[in-house]
Protein backbone atom coordinates (compact mmCIF):
# COMPACT_ATOMS: atom_id res chain seq x y z
CA UNK A 1 0.00 0.00 0.00
CA UNK A 2 1.40 3.45 -0.98
CA UNK A 3 1.79 6.03 1.52
CA UNK A 4 1.23 10.03 0.84
CA UNK A 5 4.01 12.40 2.89
CA UNK A 6 2.19 15.26 3.88
CA UNK A 7 5.31 18.49 3.41
CA UNK A 8 3.05 19.77 6.56
CA UNK A 9 2.62 19.18 10.34
CA UNK A 10 -0.23 17.83 11.63
CA UNK A 11 -2.82 19.97 13.74
CA UNK A 12 -1.57 17.30 16.45
CA UNK A 13 2.23 17.50 15.81
CA UNK A 14 1.96 21.33 15.98
CA UNK A 15 -0.46 21.35 19.07
CA UNK A 16 3.02 20.71 21.86
CA UNK A 17 4.77 23.12 19.78
CA UNK A 18 2.53 25.68 20.71
CA UNK A 19 2.02 25.38 24.15
CA UNK A 20 6.20 25.35 24.87
CA UNK A 21 5.92 28.82 22.74
CA UNK A 22 3.04 29.95 25.13
CA UNK A 23 4.80 28.62 28.62
CA UNK A 24 8.37 30.39 27.20
CA UNK A 25 5.85 33.75 27.04
CA UNK A 26 4.36 33.59 30.10
CA UNK A 27 7.80 32.73 32.02
CA UNK A 28 9.26 35.93 30.25
CA UNK A 29 6.58 38.09 30.79
CA UNK A 30 6.51 36.93 34.71
CA UNK A 31 10.47 37.99 34.57
CA UNK A 32 9.82 41.06 32.96
CA UNK A 33 6.94 41.85 35.26
CA UNK A 34 8.97 40.90 38.34
CA UNK A 35 12.20 43.35 37.19
CA UNK A 36 9.95 46.00 36.75
CA UNK A 37 8.06 45.52 40.16
CA UNK A 38 11.99 45.23 42.02
CA UNK A 39 12.82 48.41 39.60
CA UNK A 40 10.85 50.32 41.68
CA UNK A 41 11.82 49.86 44.84
CA UNK A 42 15.87 49.16 44.08
CA UNK A 43 18.02 51.62 43.08
CA UNK A 44 20.77 54.16 44.87
CA UNK A 45 18.12 55.66 47.27
CA UNK A 46 18.03 55.37 51.04
CA UNK A 47 19.74 56.82 53.51
CA UNK A 48 19.93 55.39 57.15
CA UNK A 49 19.91 57.84 59.97
CA UNK A 50 22.65 58.26 62.43
CA UNK A 51 22.36 56.70 65.83
CA UNK A 52 20.96 59.52 67.66
CA UNK A 53 22.63 61.19 70.98
CA UNK A 54 21.60 62.97 74.13
CA UNK A 55 25.17 64.96 74.12
CA UNK A 56 25.07 68.78 72.56
CA UNK A 57 26.35 69.22 69.05
CA UNK A 58 27.71 72.23 67.15
CA UNK A 59 28.76 72.29 63.82
CA UNK A 60 29.96 74.40 60.66
CA UNK A 61 32.80 75.73 62.72
CA UNK A 62 35.60 76.89 60.34
CA UNK A 63 39.13 76.94 61.17
CA UNK A 64 41.96 77.86 59.15
CA UNK A 65 45.34 77.34 61.30
CA UNK A 66 48.78 77.87 60.35
CA UNK A 67 51.77 75.66 62.77
CA UNK A 68 55.50 74.73 62.15
CA UNK A 69 54.06 70.72 61.08
CA UNK A 70 50.74 69.34 59.55
CA UNK A 71 50.30 67.63 62.63
CA UNK A 72 50.14 70.38 64.97
CA UNK A 73 48.29 72.70 62.69
CA UNK A 74 46.09 70.49 63.18
CA UNK A 75 45.97 70.09 67.04
CA UNK A 76 45.84 73.82 67.26
CA UNK A 77 43.07 73.71 64.64
CA UNK A 78 40.83 71.66 66.76
CA UNK A 79 41.78 73.09 70.14
CA UNK A 80 40.27 76.55 68.31
CA UNK A 81 37.29 74.26 67.09
CA UNK A 82 36.05 73.71 70.45
CA UNK A 83 36.68 77.49 71.92
CA UNK A 84 34.30 78.44 69.14
CA UNK A 85 31.69 76.26 69.59
CA UNK A 86 31.67 76.83 73.44
CA UNK A 87 31.06 80.38 72.37
CA UNK A 88 28.23 79.09 69.90
CA UNK A 89 26.44 77.86 73.01
CA UNK A 90 26.70 80.82 75.00
CA UNK A 91 28.94 79.03 77.52
CA UNK A 92 30.75 81.00 80.37
CA UNK A 93 33.84 82.34 80.38
CA UNK A 94 36.13 79.48 81.07
CA UNK A 95 39.76 78.27 79.96
CA UNK A 96 40.81 76.29 77.39
CA UNK A 97 41.60 73.05 79.06
CA UNK A 98 38.39 73.04 80.71
CA UNK A 99 36.05 73.70 77.48
CA UNK A 100 38.78 70.76 76.36
CA UNK A 101 37.54 68.43 79.44
CA UNK A 102 33.73 68.43 78.19
CA UNK A 103 34.40 67.52 74.56
CA UNK A 104 33.11 64.06 73.60
CA UNK A 105 34.21 63.87 70.03
CA UNK A 106 35.07 66.40 66.88
CA UNK A 107 33.53 65.53 63.79
CA UNK A 108 35.12 66.15 60.77
CA UNK A 109 32.86 67.59 58.14
CA UNK A 110 35.47 68.94 55.65
CA UNK A 111 38.98 69.70 55.77
CA UNK A 112 42.13 70.63 53.67
CA UNK A 113 45.79 69.16 55.30
CA UNK A 114 49.23 70.90 53.73
CA UNK A 115 52.54 71.03 54.73
CA UNK A 116 52.07 74.21 57.56
CA UNK A 117 48.69 74.56 57.02
CA UNK A 118 44.96 73.27 58.45
CA UNK A 119 41.68 74.13 57.00
CA UNK A 120 38.70 72.74 57.61
CA UNK A 121 34.78 72.93 59.27
CA UNK A 122 34.26 70.87 62.24
CA UNK A 123 32.08 70.04 64.26
CA UNK A 124 32.27 69.59 67.98
CA UNK A 125 30.10 66.81 70.59
CA UNK A 126 29.72 68.45 74.11
CA UNK A 127 28.98 65.32 76.59
CA UNK A 128 25.70 66.49 78.32
CA UNK A 129 25.95 65.45 81.58
CA UNK A 130 29.10 68.05 82.18
CA UNK A 131 28.60 70.71 80.01
CA UNK A 132 24.47 70.39 80.65
CA UNK A 133 25.57 72.52 84.32
CA UNK A 134 26.44 75.45 82.90
CA UNK A 135 24.16 75.59 79.79
CA UNK A 136 20.98 75.58 81.88
CA UNK A 137 20.11 72.43 79.75
CA UNK A 138 20.59 69.16 82.28
CA UNK A 139 17.10 68.69 83.69
CA UNK A 140 14.22 66.69 82.45
CA UNK A 141 12.91 67.97 79.58
CA UNK A 142 9.09 67.19 78.12
CA UNK A 143 9.25 64.82 74.49
CA UNK A 144 6.89 64.61 72.17
CA UNK A 145 5.03 61.28 70.76
CA UNK A 146 6.93 59.81 67.98
CA UNK A 147 6.20 61.62 64.93
CA UNK A 148 6.77 60.61 61.50
CA UNK A 149 9.34 63.02 59.44
CA UNK A 150 8.77 63.28 55.81
CA UNK A 151 10.99 65.71 54.01
CA UNK A 152 10.24 67.26 50.78
CA UNK A 153 12.52 68.96 48.17
CA UNK A 154 11.01 70.70 45.84
CA UNK A 155 13.06 71.85 43.28
CA UNK A 156 13.23 72.18 39.19
CA UNK A 157 9.25 71.66 39.77
CA UNK A 158 9.34 68.15 41.09
CA UNK A 159 8.54 67.08 44.61
CA UNK A 160 10.88 64.11 45.86
CA UNK A 161 10.92 62.68 49.11
CA UNK A 162 12.70 59.39 48.73
CA UNK A 163 12.75 58.68 45.16
CA UNK A 164 16.11 59.42 45.02
CA UNK A 165 18.88 60.39 47.02
CA UNK A 166 18.90 63.66 47.96
CA UNK A 167 20.36 66.64 50.02
CA UNK A 168 17.62 67.36 52.11
CA UNK A 169 17.00 63.67 52.75
CA UNK A 170 20.68 63.07 53.83
CA UNK A 171 20.67 66.66 55.85
CA UNK A 172 17.67 65.15 58.03
CA UNK A 173 19.48 61.47 58.36
CA UNK A 174 22.23 63.29 59.81
CA UNK A 175 20.84 65.85 61.98
CA UNK A 176 21.65 64.29 65.48
CA UNK A 177 17.90 64.79 67.88
CA UNK A 178 18.42 63.49 70.58
CA UNK A 179 18.61 66.58 72.46
CA UNK A 180 15.35 67.82 70.70
CA UNK A 181 11.91 67.67 72.16
CA UNK A 182 10.89 65.97 69.45
CA UNK A 183 10.92 62.35 68.64
CA UNK A 184 11.12 61.87 65.11
CA UNK A 185 10.73 58.88 63.29
CA UNK A 186 13.02 58.91 60.16
CA UNK A 187 12.68 56.12 57.89
CA UNK A 188 15.53 55.34 55.60
CA UNK A 189 13.42 55.71 52.17
CA UNK A 190 15.13 51.84 51.32
CA UNK A 191 13.03 49.43 49.90
CA UNK A 192 9.22 50.34 50.20
CA UNK A 193 9.39 53.63 51.62
CA UNK A 194 10.00 55.31 48.37
CA UNK A 195 6.33 53.73 47.29
CA UNK A 196 4.69 54.14 50.49
CA UNK A 197 5.91 58.45 51.66
CA UNK A 198 5.61 60.50 48.62
CA UNK A 199 4.98 64.09 48.59
CA UNK A 200 1.02 62.91 46.95
CA UNK A 201 0.71 60.98 50.61
CA UNK A 202 0.66 64.45 52.61
CA UNK A 203 -2.19 65.48 50.56
CA UNK A 204 -4.23 62.53 51.42
CA UNK A 205 -7.12 63.28 54.61
CA UNK A 206 -8.26 59.65 54.77
CA UNK A 207 -7.72 58.87 58.95
CA UNK A 208 -7.61 54.91 58.19
CA UNK A 209 -5.44 55.49 55.61
CA UNK A 210 -2.74 57.50 57.77
CA UNK A 211 -3.43 55.36 60.31
CA UNK A 212 -1.92 52.00 58.40
CA UNK A 213 1.11 53.97 57.55
CA UNK A 214 1.70 55.10 61.31
CA UNK A 215 1.44 51.40 62.64
CA UNK A 216 4.22 50.37 60.19
CA UNK A 217 6.41 52.90 61.18
CA UNK A 218 5.01 53.25 65.80
CA UNK A 219 4.28 56.95 65.16
CA UNK A 220 1.31 58.84 66.16
CA UNK A 221 1.71 61.78 63.79
CA UNK A 222 3.57 63.12 60.82
CA UNK A 223 5.75 66.02 60.61
CA UNK A 224 5.90 67.41 57.05
CA UNK A 225 8.83 69.49 56.23
CA UNK A 226 9.47 70.91 52.79
CA UNK A 227 12.20 72.24 51.81
CA UNK A 228 11.98 74.94 48.30
CA UNK A 229 15.00 75.36 46.59
CA UNK A 230 15.18 78.14 43.51
CA UNK A 231 18.37 78.95 41.29
CA UNK A 232 18.68 82.59 40.54
CA UNK A 233 20.82 81.53 37.47
CA UNK A 234 22.18 77.87 36.96
CA UNK A 235 25.66 77.95 39.99
CA UNK A 236 24.28 81.35 40.64
CA UNK A 237 22.62 82.34 43.81
CA UNK A 238 20.04 80.29 46.45
CA UNK A 239 17.20 80.83 48.12
CA UNK A 240 15.65 78.50 50.12
CA UNK A 241 12.31 78.58 51.13
CA UNK A 242 10.90 76.01 54.06
CA UNK A 243 8.16 75.42 55.68
CA UNK A 244 6.98 73.44 58.50
CA UNK A 245 3.46 71.34 58.56
CA UNK A 246 2.30 68.37 60.71
CA UNK A 247 -0.91 66.13 60.45
CA UNK A 248 -2.69 64.52 58.62
CA UNK A 249 -4.55 67.80 57.41
CA UNK A 250 -1.23 69.65 56.53
CA UNK A 251 -1.56 72.00 59.08
CA UNK A 252 0.39 75.16 59.11
CA UNK A 253 3.18 75.77 61.63
CA UNK A 254 5.46 78.12 60.21
CA UNK A 255 7.79 79.40 57.66
CA UNK A 256 11.10 81.44 56.51
CA UNK A 257 13.77 81.54 54.12
CA UNK A 258 17.64 81.31 54.14
CA UNK A 259 20.46 81.95 50.90
CA UNK A 260 23.29 80.52 49.72
CA UNK A 261 26.01 81.68 47.47
CA UNK A 262 25.76 79.08 45.63
CA UNK A 263 25.07 75.31 45.10
CA UNK A 264 28.19 74.60 47.21
CA UNK A 265 26.22 76.60 50.13
CA UNK A 266 23.21 74.58 49.83
CA UNK A 267 24.68 71.91 52.57
CA UNK A 268 25.33 74.76 54.81
CA UNK A 269 22.53 75.79 54.35
CA UNK A 270 19.82 73.00 54.89
CA UNK A 271 21.98 72.58 58.36
CA UNK A 272 20.73 76.12 59.53
CA UNK A 273 17.42 75.31 58.31
CA UNK A 274 17.23 71.95 60.62
CA UNK A 275 17.81 73.42 63.86
CA UNK A 276 14.68 76.34 62.77
CA UNK A 277 12.46 73.19 62.06
CA UNK A 278 13.31 72.07 65.06
CA UNK A 279 12.43 75.31 67.38
CA UNK A 280 9.43 75.67 64.79
CA UNK A 281 8.46 72.00 66.40
CA UNK A 282 9.50 72.65 69.58
CA UNK A 283 7.28 75.73 70.21
CA UNK A 284 4.53 74.09 68.87
CA UNK A 285 5.27 71.42 71.49
CA UNK A 286 5.27 73.58 73.95
CA UNK A 287 2.12 75.74 73.19
CA UNK A 288 -0.08 72.75 72.87
CA UNK A 289 -0.23 72.90 69.16
CA UNK A 290 1.79 69.76 68.12
CA UNK A 291 -0.71 66.94 69.93
CA UNK A 292 -1.58 63.89 68.05
CA UNK A 293 -5.16 63.83 66.08
CA UNK A 294 -7.03 61.78 68.59
CA UNK A 295 -9.28 59.97 64.77
CA UNK A 296 -5.46 58.60 63.63
CA UNK A 297 -6.65 56.14 66.49
CA UNK A 298 -10.20 55.65 65.85
CA UNK A 299 -9.73 52.69 64.48
CA UNK A 300 -7.41 51.05 66.67
CA UNK A 301 -8.69 51.55 70.22
CA UNK A 302 -12.13 49.64 71.97
CA UNK A 303 -14.92 51.57 72.27
CA UNK A 304 -15.96 53.57 75.69
CA UNK A 305 -17.84 50.71 77.50
CA UNK A 306 -20.86 53.52 78.32
CA UNK A 307 -20.99 54.50 74.36
CA UNK A 308 -20.89 50.40 73.30
CA UNK A 309 -24.23 50.26 75.59
CA UNK A 310 -25.76 52.93 74.52
CA UNK A 311 -25.13 51.75 70.35
CA UNK A 312 -26.53 48.20 71.44
CA UNK A 313 -29.51 49.37 73.46
CA UNK A 314 -30.61 51.53 70.01
CA UNK A 315 -29.96 48.58 67.78
CA UNK A 316 -32.42 45.95 69.84
CA UNK A 317 -34.71 49.18 69.88
CA UNK A 318 -34.52 49.21 66.29
CA UNK A 319 -35.06 45.59 66.01
CA UNK A 320 -37.79 45.38 68.28
CA UNK A 321 -39.08 48.00 65.95
CA UNK A 322 -39.01 45.93 62.93
CA UNK A 323 -40.38 42.84 64.55
CA UNK A 324 -43.36 44.53 65.80
CA UNK A 325 -44.17 45.28 62.55
CA UNK A 326 -43.83 42.18 61.33
CA UNK A 327 -45.70 40.66 64.12
CA UNK A 328 -48.44 42.85 62.91
CA UNK A 329 -49.00 41.80 59.26
CA UNK A 330 -49.13 38.33 60.62
CA UNK A 331 -52.17 35.76 61.47
CA UNK A 332 -53.14 35.69 64.80
CA UNK A 333 -51.75 32.95 66.05
CA UNK A 334 -48.23 33.61 64.58
CA UNK A 335 -48.87 37.12 66.52
CA UNK A 336 -49.53 35.33 69.81
CA UNK A 337 -46.19 32.83 69.26
CA UNK A 338 -43.86 35.97 68.49
CA UNK A 339 -45.44 37.62 71.77
CA UNK A 340 -42.91 35.49 73.66
CA UNK A 341 -39.45 36.27 73.45
CA UNK A 342 -37.04 35.36 71.56
CA UNK A 343 -33.57 33.80 72.24
CA UNK A 344 -31.49 36.62 71.09
CA UNK A 345 -29.16 35.69 68.20
CA UNK A 346 -25.69 35.01 67.78
CA UNK A 347 -22.86 37.01 66.45
CA UNK A 348 -21.15 35.76 63.17
CA UNK A 349 -18.12 36.65 61.37
CA UNK A 350 -18.27 37.30 57.81
CA UNK A 351 -15.91 38.48 55.20
CA UNK A 352 -17.29 41.05 52.97
CA UNK A 353 -14.63 42.13 49.35
CA UNK A 354 -15.42 45.12 48.20
CA UNK A 355 -14.26 47.79 45.38
CA UNK A 356 -11.63 50.27 46.95
CA UNK A 357 -10.53 52.56 43.62
CA UNK A 358 -9.23 55.34 46.38
CA UNK A 359 -8.79 55.75 50.07
CA UNK A 360 -12.46 57.46 50.53
CA UNK A 361 -14.17 54.54 49.03
CA UNK A 362 -12.49 52.97 51.97
CA UNK A 363 -14.22 54.95 54.16
CA UNK A 364 -17.48 55.14 52.84
CA UNK A 365 -17.81 51.44 52.57
CA UNK A 366 -16.66 51.11 55.95
CA UNK A 367 -19.21 53.62 57.55
CA UNK A 368 -22.22 51.78 55.33
CA UNK A 369 -21.66 48.70 56.48
CA UNK A 370 -21.28 49.70 60.19
CA UNK A 371 -24.21 51.62 60.05
CA UNK A 372 -26.42 48.26 58.74
CA UNK A 373 -28.83 47.34 61.32
CA UNK A 374 -28.04 44.06 62.92
CA UNK A 375 -24.28 44.99 62.18
CA UNK A 376 -21.98 44.58 65.16
CA UNK A 377 -18.86 45.48 63.82
CA UNK A 378 -16.67 46.01 61.17
CA UNK A 379 -12.84 46.54 60.25
CA UNK A 380 -10.66 46.23 57.23
CA UNK A 381 -8.64 42.93 57.24
CA UNK A 382 -6.76 43.94 53.77
CA UNK A 383 -6.49 47.09 52.07
CA UNK A 384 -5.78 47.00 48.41
CA UNK A 385 -6.17 50.82 46.83
CA UNK A 386 -6.90 50.42 43.09
CA UNK A 387 -8.16 47.06 43.39
CA UNK A 388 -10.61 44.69 46.56
CA UNK A 389 -9.81 45.43 49.69
CA UNK A 390 -12.02 42.56 52.89
CA UNK A 391 -13.42 43.54 55.96
CA UNK A 392 -14.51 41.29 58.38
CA UNK A 393 -18.28 41.85 59.14
CA UNK A 394 -19.73 40.92 62.85
CA UNK A 395 -23.41 40.28 62.06
CA UNK A 396 -26.25 39.02 64.40
CA UNK A 397 -27.82 36.63 61.97
CA UNK A 398 -27.29 34.40 58.63
CA UNK A 399 -24.92 35.07 55.99
CA UNK A 400 -28.44 35.56 53.67
CA UNK A 401 -29.75 38.13 56.28
CA UNK A 402 -26.74 40.09 56.23
CA UNK A 403 -27.03 40.11 52.66
CA UNK A 404 -30.62 41.32 52.40
CA UNK A 405 -29.65 44.39 54.73
CA UNK A 406 -27.42 45.57 52.90
CA UNK A 407 -29.11 45.37 49.47
CA UNK A 408 -31.72 47.44 51.50
CA UNK A 409 -28.36 49.77 52.01
CA UNK A 410 -28.59 50.21 48.55
CA UNK A 411 -25.47 47.73 47.92
CA UNK A 412 -25.46 45.13 44.95
CA UNK A 413 -24.43 41.83 46.70
CA UNK A 414 -23.50 38.72 45.59
CA UNK A 415 -23.28 36.01 47.80
CA UNK A 416 -20.52 33.01 48.48
CA UNK A 417 -19.53 30.78 50.80
CA UNK A 418 -19.31 32.77 54.38
CA UNK A 419 -18.64 35.16 52.62
CA UNK A 420 -20.23 37.95 50.40
CA UNK A 421 -19.08 40.51 47.32
CA UNK A 422 -20.41 43.64 47.51
CA UNK A 423 -20.45 46.71 44.78
CA UNK A 424 -22.53 50.15 44.17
Amino acid sequence: MAHTLSAFPSANSRRPVLWIVLAVLAILLGFLAREALFAQVEGDRGIAPVVSSSDIAVGGIKIDVSAKTAEEARQEGWKQAMVQGWKKLNGPAMSDSQIESMVSSVVVEKEQIGPRRYIATLGVVFDRTRAGQYLGAGGPQAHSAPMLLIPVLYTGGTQTVYEVRNPWQRAWAEFQTGASAIDYVRPSGAGGDSLLLTYGQTSRRSRLWWSNILDQFSAADVLIAIARVERQWPGGPVTGRFTARYGPDNRYLGSFTLKADGDAGIPDMFQKALGRFDAIYTTALQDGVLRPDPTLKAQRIEVDPVLAALLDAGRRAQAADVAAAEAAAVTGATTAAAGSPAAPKAVSAYTVQFSSPDASSVDAALGSVRGTSGVQSASTSSIAIGGISVMRVGYAGSLAELASALRARGWQVVEGQNALSIRR
